[in-house]
């Protein structure tokens, strides 16, 4: 039997306990083995938990004072004390789960998170929340693909250069468009001005041919003043004879 210096002892590690964390859990339980008594702490200790059998007396004498105090009428019947200094959802997820898959043995009381008094529903949906590393862990490679991201593309600058500088030299770049555009008009302007040069030259001949037509028309005039001078004079000649 513990003497009153030792129940004293418990007391004060447990107030200290539960006054340095952020969360607890309350669980009953019966037909309790020591094998599965053991399995659960080892369970609990993986969650950074830790967890003790506690009489109810003590256990409110503990609480009082404390944010623990609203789970005072929860402490009846075997009771065991599941407590973390870290992360609430982690003590969630580790206890729900665990007393689901043995209801036959461990019943849910009440938790304790931020000095609130919550019920199973509560703790597993609490339990169904990201844990603060798996936040940390998301935060980090969205960050991380970002930064990937932007060195992608300050990588992609110098190697894209690197590539037109390698084509130059190899000769084997394609003309700019705009270049393409000039050559292929200058091309039509030579080719029209080819097909217009005959054109000019036939004009240019024209004024060597018209002297030649105007000593062909001269020609044809003589012959007409000539023949109008003989008939003329055979007209005259019969007026002559009377």
């Amino acid at each position: 039997m513990k003497t009153r210096e030792r129940k004293q002892e418990d007391l004060n590690a447990l107030t200290e306990h539960l006054n340095n964390s952020k969360s607890a859990m309350l669980v009953g339980f019966t037909k309790l083995t020591v094998n599965k008594d053991q399995e659960f702490r080892n369970h609990l200790r993986g969650a950074g938990a830790e967890y003790q059998v506690v009489k109810n007396t003590l256990a409110r004498i503990a609480v009082k004072g404390t944010p623990y105090e609203g789970a005072s009428e929860y402490l009846k019947g075997v009771t065991g004390i599941a407590w973390t200094e870290n992360d609430a959802v982690i003590l969630s997820k580790a206890v729900s789960k665990f007393v689901k898959d043995n209801a036959d043995i461990y019943t849910f009381k009440a938790g304790i998170v931020e000095g609130r008094v919550v019920d199973l529903k509560q703790v597993e949906a609490i339990a169904s929340l990201p844990s603060k590393e798996e936040l940390i862990a998301k935060l980090m490679f969205v960050l991380n693909a970002q930064a990937q991201r932007i060195v992608t593309v300050i990588n992609a600058v110098p190697r894209n250069l690197a590539v037109v500088i390698k084509l130059i030299g190899e000769g084997k770049t394609d003309a700019p468009a705009e270049q393409k555009t000039e050559a292929k008009v200058e091309q039509s302007t030579v080719e029209e001005a080819k097909t217009e040069e005959p054109k000019q030259e036939e004009t240019e001949k024209s004024p060597e041919e018209s002297p030649e037509m105007e000593v062909k028309s001269d020609v044809v005039a003589q012959e007409a003043e000539q023949s109008a001078e003989q008939e003329t004079s055979q007209e005259a000649a019969p007026e002559a004879e009377q």
